[in-house]
């Protein structure tokens, strides 16, 4: 019980309060970590496959350590305190919030006709490039990056707590050991994942391993999110069968082994389609489109 009060206040905090930044946000010393790790294991000569592991070994181990450190510190002076912190970590990994808020504007600027505006703040968030998106690229960006990231910001920190939750219990370990334990590695893996896990010269083999791995531990999430966003969209007066229809049919034709179960479902739920010609900095990639033509995408 417990634990689930700890799960159910981090996300009305998360709800209410969204992530401010401030210079010791855990997720914020977790990037610092890696680009520390990063450039001592550059400078070492370790930068292949061999570097990358270091790299996934070192920042995780460190992370669920240091979490697990200030959470019995906190538990032995009183256990009320050992829940405060708990609640803080996993309020501090959840991002949906943080990820509505960033899409609130676009739509705003795409309801105004600003389309300069739109492409400033879609950019924000995404990696291709705006400047080359019309009115609906930037639409359909946003809505993909929704989809896309709600299960790296919140369906896959739930996931890994109860897992946790419940890996604690079968070992006989303290309940939220396992569980704050389990959710700080996801996060760690995620955030290695975003900041080296490129097919670019310096990452294609040094962010092997944290891409690998952070698709290892978003398999079971991705496919969830066809059932929780369609649930979802049942309740809102969408289309949940076709969100299923679609993510049965689309799913697989993303090239990420994850990404297109929470794409394909939005796409379909919606009666849009996402994907398509995409073109990034580096250059132009024809992604397959998931879902039908039945609807413009529209703010």
């Amino acid at each position: 019980m417990a634990e689930l009060m700890v799960l159910f206040i981090a996300f009305i905090l998360d709800c209410l309060i969204g992530d401010p930044m401030y210079p010791c946000h855990p997720v914020r010393l977790l990037g610092k970590l890696i680009s520390a790790c990063e450039r001592m294991l550059f400078r070492a000569g370790f930068f292949g496959y061999a570097g990358g592991f270091l790299l996934l070994i070192i920042v995780s181990g460190l992370s669920v350590i240091a979490a697990l450190m200030v959470y019995q510190t906190a538990v032995a002076r009183h256990p009320f305190a050992g829940m405060m912190v708990s609640i803080f970590l996993v309020y501090s990994m959840m991002g949906l919030r943080d990820l509505l808020d960033h899409a609130a504007p676009v739509q705003k600027a795409l309801r105004n006709y600003d389309i300069m505006a739109a492409r400033n703040y879609v950019q924000r968030f995404v990696g291709r490039d705006a400047d080359r998106l019309d009115a609906e690229g930037i639409a359909r960006a946003a809505v993909e990056s929704v989809a896309e990231n709600f299960v790296d910001g919140f369906l896959g920190v739930v996931f890994w707590f109860v897992c946790g939750r419940l890996f604690s219990e079968c070992m006989g370990w303290p309940p939220s050991t396992g569980a704050l334990g389990c959710v700080i590695f996801y996060r760690a893996v995620n955030t290695l994942d975003a900041m080296v896990g490129y097919k670019n010269d310096r990452y294609t083999k040094f962010g092997f391993f944290s891409a690998k791995t952070d698709d290892l531990l978003n398999f079971v999430p991705a496919r969830l999110s066809v059932f929780v966003i369609s649930g979802a969209a049942f309740f809102c007066g969408h289309d949940a069968k076709k969100g299923i229809r679609i993510a049965l049919r689309d799913r697989l034709k993303h090239g990420s082994p994850n990404s297109g179960h929470p794409e394909s479902v939005m796409a379909g739920v919606l009666n849009i389609r996402l994907g398509g010609p995409v073109i990034y900095p580096y250059g132009s990639v024809n992604k397959p489109w998931l879902g039908d033509d039945d609807a413009k995408i529209t703010p």
